[in-house]
């Protein structure tokens, strides 16, 4: 019997305890509540997030600025807003009652942002596209490569073999310059040192060397038996 007793005093003293550090612990809550405004203008700052310090506990400031949460004494409250300086304050340990309420004033911060270039390719994809598709400059190399390609033209334009257009212009232009010359002595090239300039030249050139060409070969059809 006197062991249940003893037992009993002993979880009594026990509850007893609990109950006080509970009671203790709730001593310590407060209503923390308050409006935060611009130093500058006092205009409330809306959406201000409002954190306890080296902790996870806080909350975020409605459209009028206006905040309320449950904290502890002696907790350290950091705000911060875009635009404003961070600031801290301190709840003071000795308060009697349990709600506290405050109006934060913030100073302003000048920030600077960096440079930010605006693209015309709204997609990725877009953007590969456009930069595939982008030529490079020129360079000697194509420059040569242009005038390579130039120079082939104009030797394929000089072994292409005159046209009907072009050799019924030959025609007309002949018989031009005999009518002209007609009841009198042509002149004769045979002295003319430009006509002897362009035949060096073009013996030079290897113009006057037979070339295999097919434009003058004729075939015949068989005789019908």
């Amino acid at each position: 019997m006197s062991r249940i007793l003893i037992f009993l005093l002993i979880a009594t003293l026990f509850s007893a305890a609990s109950l006080k550090a509970q009671d203790t612990e709730t001593n310590n809550l407060v209503q923390f509540s308050g409006v935060v405004v611009s130093a500058d203008s006092l205009k409330p700052l809306p959406f201000t997030h409002i954190i306890i310090k080296n902790s996870h506990r806080g909350t975020m400031a409605d459209f009028f600025g206006f905040f309320s949460f449950v904290a502890e004494k002696g907790d350290i409250i950091e705000f911060t807003s875009v635009g404003y300086k961070k600031s801290f304050y301190k709840i003071p340990d000795s308060l009697s009652g349990s709600r506290y309420s405050l109006i934060q004033m913030m100073q302003t911060d000048t920030l600077l942002l960096t440079e930010t270039v605006i693209y015309p390719w709204p997609t990725p994809d877009q953007f590969k596209q456009a930069f595939l598709q982008t030529r490079p400059p020129e360079d000697d190399y194509d420059r040569a490569l242009k005038n390579l390609t130039l120079a082939e033209l104009k030797e394929r334009a000089a072994e292409m073999p005159s046209s009907g257009s072009m050799n019924f212009k030959n025609q007309i232009d002949l018989t031009t310059s005999r009518l002209y010359y007609a009841g009198q002595l042509p002149p004769n090239n045979l002295l003319n040192p430009l006509a002897w300039s362009q035949f060096i030249k073009a013996w030079k050139n290897g113009d006057f060397k037979r070339k295999d060409s097919r434009d003058n070969d004729y075939f015949y059809n068989e005789p019908l038996k």
